[in-house]
């Protein structure tokens, strides 16, 4: 059984309640939330960048599920006048960031990233480095993180890092230059490994001491059924930003198997033909409920029982 565990979050908006559900459901069938505070270091994009603060923090899982199901429909407020300024969200991003800042700022506080339970990796996307060397200047992805050494974030505040996580492009708006690290990770497995093999940490471990669980939000049934489409911006925008996160996910899924091999392990559930969730969904929360509670947890639980 390996020493260092990692627990990855997808992104996915509100459907991370998807994730807690399935989080509390193991935890039952393992007989308490204990077997989560094992693991080495915590990653998370967008939403599951949220559950990873939160896990660090010393949320509980029933406090987490509060928060969607309680806070989602504030949070994803979209209101007739800022559909009007917006142009019907052509001009302007869907959702006003501030509901989700102030729920963020209510659960963190002032804490810094330093001041959390556990290590975490959270990604975000730097739309500009600001560097004074124009021929350096570029926007480029983003790890926040809490280990100790050259170049961490330590002192950046929760809340911050969970805004800059979340800002995912036409839903909000980027924060301080930042926007959702889905566009490159929406799942952040190939992250963590990387974090906990970087030879300049001071917490290197090595491969075959790493045991890697990677939780998805629940995937949508999606094709494109034409064998040749001959589409332009009009046609590939709407698909394109599901098509970009399926696959980001995918290809993460395939390279922590090929690597960890038995040591890694993926709960990414798909919803059903003819149910369709979107990341802003909060009116179908008692959907995604119904889903998660039914979802087969058995090869997970077996999982954990032999590699955690």
């Amino acid at each position: 059984m390996a020493n260092y565990k990692i627990l990855s979050f997808d992104g996915g908006g509100i459907r991370g309640i998807v994730t807690v559900i399935l989080l509390q459901r193991i935890s039952q069938r393992l007989g308490s939330e204990d077997w989560l505070k094992k693991a080495s270091l915590i990653a998370g994009t967008s939403t599951g960048g949220l559950l990873t603060l939160a896990l660090a923090h010393g949320l509980n899982l029933q406090t987490m599920r509060d928060v969607y199901e309680k806070k989602g429909e504030a949070i994803f407020d979209d209101s007739w006048f800022d559909d009007v300024v917006d142009l019907g969200k052509i001009m302007g991003a869907d959702y006003d960031i501030r509901n989700l800042e102030k729920e963020l700022k209510r659960i963190f506080g002032k804490t810094n990233l330093k001041d959390l339970k556990s290590r975490v990796l959270v990604t975000a996307f730097d739309l500009d480095n600001e560097e004074e060397d124009k021929n350096k200047r570029t926007w480029k992805p983003k790890i926040f993180h809490n280990f100790p050494g050259k170049g961490n974030d330590r002192d950046e505040l929760v809340y911050k890092v969970g805004l800059y996580t979340s800002a995912a492009p036409t839903y909000f708006e980027s924060v301080d230059g930042y926007i959702d690290g889905g566009v490159y990770a929406n799942n952040p497995s190939m992250c963590a490994l990387a974090q906990a093999l970087d030879s300049r940490s001071q917490e290197q471990t090595t491969l075959d001491n790493i045991s890697l669980l990677s939780l998805g939000t629940g995937i949508n049934l999606e094709y494109i059924k034409e064998k040749s489409v001959d589409w332009g911006y009009a046609q590939w925008a709407k698909p394109l930003v599901s098509l970009m996160l399926d696959g980001l996910s995918g290809i993460a899924d395939y390279q922590c198997k090929q690597i960890l091999s038995e040591r890694y392990h993926r709960l990414a559930p798909v919803f059903p033909e003819g149910l369709k969730i979107d990341m802003d969904a909060v009116d179908k929360i008692e959907d995604m409920i119904q889903f998660a509670n039914g979802v087969s947890i058995d090869q997970t639980v077996r999982w954990i029982k032999s590699e955690w």
